[in-house]
């Protein structure tokens, strides 16, 4: 018996993707409203460095769901699981 893993979408995510993806897996369940700026300053990143590979999460089909949700002081991001 094997055990099969889906590495369909993931494998196609950047280093500093992957790292976001697994910074919002981890505090979705917690939080559901993220500051680009707030998730920058966790993993080391600029902000802007944050919504630049944002956009591929967004898009790529994983645990959880992001949209681009408010603009003020910072790019806030909507994270559901």
């Amino acid at each position: 018996m094997s055990a099969t893993v889906d590495t369909a979408t993931e494998p196609t995510l950047s280093e500093k993707q992957q790292r976001i993806l697994h910074y919002l897996e981890n505090n979705a369940d917690e939080q559901t409203y993220f500051k680009s700026r707030l998730i920058a300053d966790e993993l080391g990143m600029s902000a802007k460095e944050v919504g630049t590979n944002m956009k591929a999460i967004e898009r790529g089909e994983f645990d959880i769901s992001v949209e681009k949700w408010g603009y003020s002081s910072s790019t806030t991001w909507m994270v559901t699981s």
